[in-house]
């Protein structure tokens, strides 16, 4: 089925993040208010087509009932494969004195995070990021918007089976990290650095039993106020600028 993002604010968010779009469709009739002009003159910005058709069509096509006159036709997201994601984890331990980070999302449910956790995956510079293909936060406009763009430059992959993910990632010579509050030791005592794989789990559950298994060692964010935990892409974020802190000081050590 066509991904259709409805209404003037999303499809707004939509230009403003470069989300990939096959092109705006307008209602013949849309009154040409501050955000209508605001789209055209992004979409001119970016090279997306406006097409002019009648409501009806907007109608037939909207999920919601809530298009106000103008959709965005986007284009599916082009998933990479696990295979690629090693292959560059790969590529990026030779540069970087061996080390390299994969990170995988067991199962959590807002595409939000998803995307916030994309932007960090860009600004840290991991591999990439691996994603159940089921039951799943999947890449969508939100994706995009709480990314600000970086989905863009991030690899994403969906994995059929995340176990069978984690075992190659083992073959590969990395080791899996889970962040858990079951954990014994903070990020700071932990071994995060060189080959990692970071494994995050739901926003509701944590970790399931099954991956929990899978991992080598777990960590957990060490803590001094009341509130019981971060939000996950935040979690994540902060798990993985500390693999970034212990990678650099040991290349720095010559380690």
């Amino acid at each position: 089925m066509a991904d259709y993002i409805e209404g003037k604010r999303p499809v707004i968010e939509a230009l403003r993040a470069q989300m990939p779009l096959i092109s705006v469709l307008m209602a013949d009739n849309v009154q040409q208010d501050s955000q209508i002009k605001d789209i055209l003159r992004k979409a001119k910005q970016y090279d997306v087509p406006v097409k002019t058709v009648p409501r009806k069509v907007l109608d037939e096509r909207s999920e919601r009932g809530s298009h106000q006159g103008v959709m965005a036709h986007a284009k599916p997201y082009q998933y990479s494969s696990v295979t690629d994601i090693l292959k560059f984890a790969e590529r990026d331990a030779e540069k970087n004195n061996g080390a390299a980070l994969v990170v995988l999302l067991d199962h959590i449910t807002d595409a939000g995070n998803l995307g916030a956790i994309a932007r960090s995956v860009d600004v840290i510079g991991a591999s990439g990021l691996i994603i159940p293909g089921k039951r799943s936060a999947s890449v969508t406009a939100a994706t995009y918007k709480s990314s600000a763009g970086a989905i863009n430059h991030v690899r994403c992959a969906q994995a059929t089976n995340l176990a069978s993910a984690i075992d190659r990632l083992k073959k590969a010579g990395f080791w899996v990290a889970g962040a858990s509050e079951k954990a014994q030791h903070t990020v700071w005592e932990a071994p995060l650095y060189g080959k990692i794989a970071l494994v995050m789990g739901n926003e509701a559950e944590g970790l399931a039993r099954l991956t929990l298994e899978k991992c080598d060692f777990l960590v957990k964010l060490p803590q001094a106020g009341h509130v019981g935990s971060l939000n996950v892409a935040q979690a994540c974020t902060a798990v993985m600028y500390e693999w970034m802190r212990q990678t650099t000081a040991r290349a720095a050590e010559g380690e």
